[in-house]
C-alpha cells in the first residue's frame, strides 16, 4: 500500500505544477485551489508511505515523478519545446530513481 501511496503522491506533485502554471500567479481562482489542494494530498500521501518506506527512496521517488511528469505535461499540456538532450537527460532522471529504487529493494 505504501507504494500505491508514493506513486499517487507522485502523480498529484504533476497535478499541482500544472495546476500553479493555470492558476497565473495564483491570480485564477479555481486553478489556484486546485493547487493547494494536490499540494496537501501530494504531501499526506507522501507522509503516509514514509510510514514504511525508506525517506531517501521515498523523496527520489516523489521528486522523480514529479519532476518527469511535469517536464512531461509541459510538452503535452502547454506545447513547450523539447530537445533531444533534455529527454536524454529525463531518462536519466527516470533511470537514477529506478536504480535507487530496485537497489534499496535489495537490502
Amino acid at each position: 500500500m505504501a507504494w500505491i501511496y508514493l506513486l499517487t503522491a507522485g502523480l498529484l506533485e504533476v497535478a499541482w505544477a500544472v495546476c500553479l502554471k493555470l492558476s497565473d500567479g495564483f491570480s485564477r481562482p479555481l486553478p489556484s485551489l486546485a493547487t493547494a489542494l494536490a499540494v496537501a494530498l501530494s504531501f499526506l500521501l507522501l507522509s503516509l508511505s514514509l510510514r514504511t518506506l525508506p525517506l531517501g527512496v521515498s523523496y527520489a521517488v516523489w521528486t522523480g515523478i514529479g519532476a518527469a511528469g511535469a517536464f512531461i505535461a509541459g510538452i503535452i499540456i502547454f506545447k513547450e519545446p523539447a530537445s533531444a538532450a533534455q529527454i536524454f537527460f529525463l531518462c536519466m532522471i527516470i533511470a537514477g530513481i529506478a536504480g535507487i529504487s530496485l537497489l534499496s529493494a535489495q537490502r
